[in-house]
């Protein structure tokens, strides 16, 4: 593995953000920059966050429909597979975490145990019994549309691009239901008339880009299609995103710049160039690109501590763009800061933010 390098203070490390002032805070991640790996020893630590809750059933949030006296269980009855983590979409990207750290760092200390711990939640059965919520009845059709749907597809591309015979097995148990919701993704979108631009879970742009990339990966001709037209549609003509307007008060994603990421995916590379310099004018000008990284007041607050999120997301669109447009380097810089700012928050204490931040870190970090 290739080592992934980021500037960044202390990571993995409890801090008192959120009783500095927003000035106090900018000055203390300015002065702890530094240049540090993701050694083996902070995967450790990583993996621990959805180790801790992947298995742990309370507390949930269940999202469900009551429609008769059978949908009154608790949450492990119908998600079997998915049902820590305090939602269903966390439990997926606490999944897709364990998945990555062990690809990428074969010795981790507790890699016999996060195997385990895959072994028995991905069993064939307990995927066969989530399949069978998502078709229980109308209630359940849209159940996690899109966000859950994007992670269940972003962790099924792991599993497929990692050469190990447990991963194929979790691959082979999984696809009846990356199935289900490949089908649901092509019979939603063309009657999704408007795109949804908020910067929560609900978010086209977001659940585009994590289908694009399976589809992309897989060869699932079906799908790109299916993405890059209605993708197009939404945003080709779009112009002078209001950037500065963000972030909203509960946002853990950036409704400019994930529209952006899908329209790099789905345009040539000459195209995104000219359609980007319309979009955010401002971001492509190295004198005039700046972005304040958000900041979180209560990391009690299950729906304030959505902004550390919104910072990773930021971050990890940014790097993409400057991937394949290296003139926009300077981007590089506020996407480092945003990390800077929200990483020494992972471990916190408070399970609000410990239950899913670690995967948005971690992607981020893939995307350096």
């Amino acid at each position: 593995m290739k080592t992934r390098i980021l500037v960044f203070c202390l990571l993995l490390t409890a801090c008192q953000s959120g009783q500095e002032t927003p000035t106090e805070q900018k000055t203390q991640v300015q002065q702890n920059m530094t240049k540090i790996e993701l050694t083996l020893e902070e995967a450790n630590r990583l993996a621990g966050l959805p180790m801790s809750c992947i298995q742990n059933p309370l507390p949930y949030k269940s999202g469900v429909v009551i429609a008769s006296e059978a949908d009154l269980q608790m949450p492990q009855v119908h998600h079997p597979a998915f049902y820590g983590c305090f939602d269903w979409h966390s439990a997926v990207h606490g999944h897709w975490v364990l998945v990555n750290l062990l690809k990428h760092f074969p010795d981790l200390d507790n890699k016999e145990k996060i195997r385990q711990m895959l072994h028995e939640n991905l069993l064939k059965e307990n995927i066969l019994t989530e399949v069978e919520y998502f078709s229980m009845n109308k209630w359940t059709k849209s159940f996690e549309r899109t966000y859950g749907w994007a992670w269940l597809l972003k962790l099924t591309e792991e599993l497929h691009t990692w050469d190990d015979k447990d991963a194929k097995a979790w691959e082979a148990n999984l696809q009846p239901l990356t199935d289900i919701i490949i089908e649901k993704y092509i019979e939603y979108y063309p009657k999704l008339v408007y795109p949804i631009r908020v910067g929560e879970h609900s978010n086209t742009a977001f659940g585009m880009t994590f289908a694009w990339d399976y589809a992309n990966t897989t060869g699932h001709t079906e799908l790109k299609n299916a993405i890059e037209q209605r993708a197009k549609a939404y945003y080709t003509k779009d112009k002078g995103c209001p950037i500065s307007w963000e972030p909203s008060g509960y946002d853990f994603l950036s409704p400019c710049l994930e529209e952006a990421d899908i329209m790099r995916r789905v345009l040539s590379k000459d195209e995104f160039k000219q359609w980007f310099e319309q979009f955010l004018p401002d971001l492509v000008n190295s004198e005039t690109a700046a972005l304040e990284p958000a900041v979180v007041s209560d990391r009690s607050d299950g729906k304030l501590v959505h902004l550390d999120g919104l910072n990773f997301s930021r971050a990890w669109c940014l790097y993409g763009i400057t991937k394949e447009h290296p003139e926009w380097a300077h981007l590089n810089k506020i996407a480092d800061e945003h990390m800077a700012f929200s990483l020494p928050n992972i471990v916190d204490g408070d399970y609000m933010g410990e239950h899913w931040l670690g995967s948005f870190a971690l992607f981020a970090l893939n995307a350096k």
